[in-house]
């Protein structure tokens, strides 16, 4: 989304504490998901053993890979409103707050999932996990919300901005509700999600101001 640039460097002058603070934030998330990533601990060490090791490791992998492009695509979209905001009033700082607290936790599920994926408690883990996307979900609607309130943006293209959010809490609430049966189905509505966000990420047209 672009915004013209008479009007783009005083904004970028009042936000950009505010982005590079939450620019910190995001790279702070996405180092904490490979904290999981061990290296294998053998009761005998031999060749044979050690890639059986990081073989049975593939739920940290998985859940690694699914929640670093989850936290990339979310920092994406996070610069893309960012681009509309105007001032760092009350409003915008608490909901990008709200939004980093949330962010900061991603490791933590990511974690819980990768240590029960394989067991009878699998589905409750994936529920925790997407549960914890779900209020995700959520805090972009709202940083969203603080946004549009402070740009003169024309109806359909703030419409437009609000229908590229929608699916986000009904999304992921389905998924929450999927982990109840399966697992795997949870984790499947998930991925199918980020890659909807990277697509609306690369498609994202300019709007007008």
């Amino acid at each position: 989304m672009t915004i013209e640039s008479d009007t783009q460097a005083p904004a970028e002058k009042e936000t950009g504490r505010i982005e590079a603070f939450s620019d910190g934030v995001f790279s702070v998330a996405l180092t904490l998901l490979v904290v999981d990533l061990r290296p294998p601990l053998l009761a005998h060490i031999s060749v044979a053993q050690f890639w059986d090791s990081l073989g049975a490791m593939w739920p940290a992998y998985l859940a690694f890979a699914t929640s670093f492009a989850s936290v990339l695509i979310m920092w994406v979209h996070h610069h893309t409103i960012f681009r509309l905001a105007r001032r760092p009033d009350a409003p915008l700082l608490f909901a990008n707050g709200f939004l980093l607290l949330m962010v900061v936790l991603v490791p933590f599920p990511t974690a819980v999932v990768a240590d029960y994926l394989t067991t009878p408690a699998a589905r409750v883990a994936c529920f925790f996990y997407s549960s914890i996307f779900v209020v995700l979900a959520i805090s972009f609607r709202v940083l969203l919300w603080a946004v549009l309130r402070q740009c003169v943006l024309s109806m359909p293209a703030m419409q437009k901005l609000r229908r590229s959010y929608r699916l986000g809490p009904p999304g992921y609430l389905l998924a929450a509700l999927a982990a109840l049966f399966s697992a795997w189905l949870s984790l499947g509505i998930i991925t199918a999600l980020w890659f909807l966000w990277a697509i609306v990420a690369v498609r994202a047209e300019p709007c007008e101001q």
